[in-house]
């Protein structure tokens, strides 16, 4: 079994063609209550993105909820994908599952478009495209990793494990929901509130509202806004676009 967290469809493609390949099934944690039973020699990947060089929130609370039963020669392994570094992620699951007595084999990276956009421009549609195009090969070496079963750490570039701290501390005022604000645009749609993972915003006077003072900060709200309205901290990310994976775009027209 394969799960992923995505905000944007990255991880979620990663996932999906994985899968595929392995003759699996990817499946999204927010609709898994993370009970897993394997059978003799399945794998168990997980997919998610990098926020901040760690995982992202979600992700740490679901691996904390995780019961995994093993069975013979299983292949536990994770995949991070990223914009600028992958970080810490690899060492975060090892640590996460080591305490639950669950050896992680295999750690690996894809780069692909960052969505973090209050720093990463992602306006050029011809730049985004030639980065998921250099993600396939990527995905392809990876497969081929797993498909060997290649054990350690090849999530690459790495970070030091003692800048976790610092990175947690920046994560944890970043997530502030403070950081938010909506512009006149906004039509009170609700797919904000509909797709925010840790149902942190609800519509008042059909307008969105943060209610919570942190969330799990994936910008899925800002990128899946059909005006655009919903912008982030610096300025910026209303120059730097939004985004979607391609793949996500175009199962979501034919939806």
């Amino acid at each position: 079994m394969i799960l992923y967290f995505s905000a944007t469809g990255n991880s979620k493609y990663v996932a999906q063609r994985i899968a595929k390949a392995l003759n699996d099934k990817a499946v999204s944690i927010e609709h898994h209550n993370g009970n897993i039973i394997l059978s003799e020699k399945e794998y168990f990947g997980i997919v998610t993105p990098t926020h901040f060089w760690e995982l992202p929130v979600i992700m740490r609370e679901f691996l904390e909820k995780l019961t995994l039963t093993l069975s013979k020669e299983n292949y536990i392994f994770m995949i991070a994908t990223y914009g600028s570094i992958p970080g810490c992620c690899g060492t975060d699951t090892k640590k996460m599952l080591a305490r639950k007595n669950i050896s992680l084999n295999g750690a690996f990276s894809v780069k692909m478009p960052d969505s973090w956009t209050p720093f990463f421009d992602l306006s050029n549609p011809q730049k985004v495209q030639k980065q998921n195009n250099n993600a396939e090969v990527q995905i392809d070496k990876v497969i081929a990793q797993l498909k060997a079963r290649k054990m350690g750490n090849h999530a690459t570039p790495k970070a030091p494990y003692f800048l976790r701290g610092l990175t947690d501390s920046l994560f944890g005022k970043a997530r502030q929901t403070t950081n938010f604000y909506v512009e006149e645009t906004c039509i009170g749609c609700g797919i904000c509130v509909k797709r925010c993972p840790v149902q942190a915003i609800e519509l008042k006077n059909n307008k969105p509202v943060w209610i919570k003072e942190q969330c799990a900060l994936c910008l899925r709200c800002l990128h899946a806004c059909p005006k655009f309205a919903i912008q982030y901290g610096n300025g910026k990310t209303k120059k730097h676009g939004q985004y979607k994976h391609p793949d996500f775009t175009k199962h979501e027209r034919k939806s």
